[in-house]
């Protein structure tokens, strides 16, 4: 079999795997799973910048936030429906990315985590600041009535179990299929390029500026579709996800996974939610029992978990 046809059917096949367990997992599980799906989604739009391009961003949560905010606003405030509210999360994300990414990639390397970070922070008082629309550091419930799409004469409700998880797995699916086939076209391999010697690569003739900023773009609308989604099928609005530590979290989770590994965010987030979620169960320190499992991981996966078995085994994993 040839290597694209192995790629392609490896993502078929989990797909179909994640489609398969949602008949047989158990309810605790089942819910767990859908808010995984949704947050490694937020991952992948993060791996599209750092794993791709090598660019280092502390300022991820503010895209999410993005279209967490876009989308519940627009439904609580201005009483918009399931599909404009989650078209406008998605252009608040882009719009919000291609303005930072003009700014921020004019820096390179601490300096562009730094303004980065930055970013996210302003954009995290911002929310504090408007608190009368955004309900401040306490947050907003979408109301169940408004989270409900309309499919011809056929009504989906978001609040159901079933019905979410299929939106989650819907999501995931479309973003998995499009940064695959961004990441084996000729502009991925432009991006791996800017990634390992971008003076190199202008020098070739490419803009590596604007190859960068559709990135940025393209990263960022990732994310909010991600936050979106989170706003409307799980129904809460909250300025904690705009935190630097929101930041954080799809960095880890990159990195558990494996940079530059189309499966790696999906990987590397449900290690993290099950270790933390096991251990949380036995003992108040669990903090510390998946410090020592992150460490171990590390030391034994340095390239994070697909990244080091496609380094020593499988050599065709994207």
């Amino acid at each position: 079999m040839k290597a694209s046809a192995k790629v392609y059917a490896l993502h078929l096949g989990v797909v179909a795997l994640l489609a398969g367990l949602g008949f047989v997992l158990p309810e605790y599980h089942f819910g767990l799973l859908s808010r995984i799906m949704v947050l490694a989604v937020f991952a992948m739009g993060y791996n599209m910048l750092f794993g791709y391009v090598g660019l280092l961003s502390l300022g991820h949560a503010m895209f999410f936030a993005a279209g967490l905010y876009g989308a519940g606003l627009s439904v609580i405030h201005l009483g918009w429906s399931v599909p404009a509210a989650l078209a406008a999360g998605i252009g608040c994300g882009a719009v919000l990315a291609l303005l930072v990414g003009l700014l921020a990639l004019r820096t390179s390397g601490v300096a562009f985590m730094i303004v980065t970070m930055m970013f996210a922070q302003v954009f995290s008082l911002l929310i504090l600041y408007f608190s009368a629309w955004t309900g401040g550091d306490q947050g907003l419930v979408v109301p169940q009535p408004a989270r409900s799409l309309a499919l011809g004469a056929t009504t989906l409700d978001l609040t159901n179990p079933a019905t979410r998880y299929c939106a989650a797995l819907t999501l995931f699916t479309l973003a998995l299929f499009v940064t695959l086939g961004l990441v084996r076209s000729r502009y991925g391999r432009v991006l791996v390029a800017i990634r390992e010697n971008e003076e190199r690569t202008r020098m070739l003739g490419y803009d590596t500026f604007s190859n960068k900023l559709v990135a940025v773009v393209v990263s960022g609308a990732i994310c909010a579709a991600s936050g979106a989604v989170y706003a409307l099928l799980f129904g809460y609005v909250g300025s904690n996800f705009a935190s630097v530590q929101y930041s954080i979290l799809p960095l880890l989770w990159v990195l558990l996974g494996g940079a530059a590994a189309t499966l790696g965010p999906l990987v590397g987030t449900l290690f993290m939610y099950y270790v933390t979620d096991i251990t949380s169960g036995y003992t108040s320190a669990y903090l510390l029992i998946v410090g020592v499992a992150l460490i171990l991981l590390v030391l034994f996966f340095p390239k994070g978990i697909l990244g080091t078995v496609r380094q020593r085994w499988l050599g065709w994993l994207p």
